[in-house]
C-alpha cells in the first residue's frame, strides 16, 4: 500500500504571494516618486536660491559671439540695467522662451545681452539666424567656466542686473509671458524707481 501523497505546502504560495505585494508596493511606490519629481521638478529648480541676489554680479571677460577677437567685460555693461539672458542651440526651453524675450526686448526697455552656454559658434549662430536675434550683444562661454562664477545651473537662466553691476533678479527655467509679467517686469520697475 502506498503511503498518502504528503499535502501541499502552503510555504512556497505564501511566498510567491509576499513577492507579488512587493513587487505591486515597489511599483507603486516608483509611480509616486516620478510622479512627484515631474510636478514639482521645474518648480523645486525655479526656485533654487542664488546667493548672487544683492551682490555684483561676478567678473568676466568673454568674446563676443559674432566678432570672437572682441572682448566684452562685466564692467563694460555698466551705467544702465541689462538682462542677461543665459541660452543655448541645444537647450529646447530656450526656443520656448525665446519669443517672450524677443518681443520684450523689441520694447528697448532694458538692454539684453545674451549668454552663449557651452555651445559652437557655428550652431549658436545658426540659432540665432533661425530664431531671431534679440540682444544688444552675445557673449560666448564656450567651455562655462565663467558660468560657474555666476552660479549658472544650466540654460534657460535669466538674470537682471542693475545700473551699478548689482543682481536684482534671478530665474532658473524658461521665462514665460507670467514670469514676465509677475516677475521680471516688476523687478525692473523697482530699479526705475529707484528701489
Amino acid at each position: 500500500m502506498n503511503a498518502p501523497a504528503p499535502a501541499p505546502s502552503s510555504t512556497g504560495g505564501s511566498r510567491k504571494s509576499a513577492a507579488i505585494v512587493i513587487g505591486v508596493f515597489f511599483i507603486a511606490l516608483m509611480g509616486l516618486l516620478l510622479y512627484g519629481v515631474r510636478k514639482s521638478g521645474d518648480a523645486d529648480r525655479e526656485a533654487l536660491p542664488s546667493p548672487l541676489i544683492g551682490k555684483p554680479a561676478p567678473a568676466f571677460d568673454l568674446p563676443l559671439l559674432h566678432e570672437p577677437g572682441t572682448r566684452i567685460k562685466n564692467k563694460d555693461l555698466a551705467g544702465a540695467p541689462y538682462v542677461v539672458n543665459v541660452w543655448a542651440s541645444w537647450c529646447p526651453e530656450c526656443r520656448v522662451e525665446h519669443p517672450v524675450l524677443s518681443k520684450f526686448a523689441l520694447t528697448k526697455r532694458v538692454r539684453f545681452v545674451g549668454y552663449n552656454l557651452k555651445d559652437g559658434r557655428s550652431e549658436a549662430l545658426r540659432w540665432l539666424e533661425q530664431f531671431g536675434n534679440p540682444y544688444m550683444l552675445v557673449i560666448a562661454d564656450e567651455d562655462g567656466r565663467a558660468a560657474i562664477d555666476w552660479g549658472i545651473y544650466g540654460a534657460p537662466e535669466t538674470f537682471l542686473v542693475d545700473a551699478k553691476g548689482i543682481v536684482r533678479w534671478k530665474r532658473v527655467g524658461a521665462v514665460t509671458d507670467e514670469v514676465l509679467q509677475q516677475q521680471l517686469i516688476p523687478a525692473l520697475e523697482k530699479l526705475e524707481a529707484g528701489r
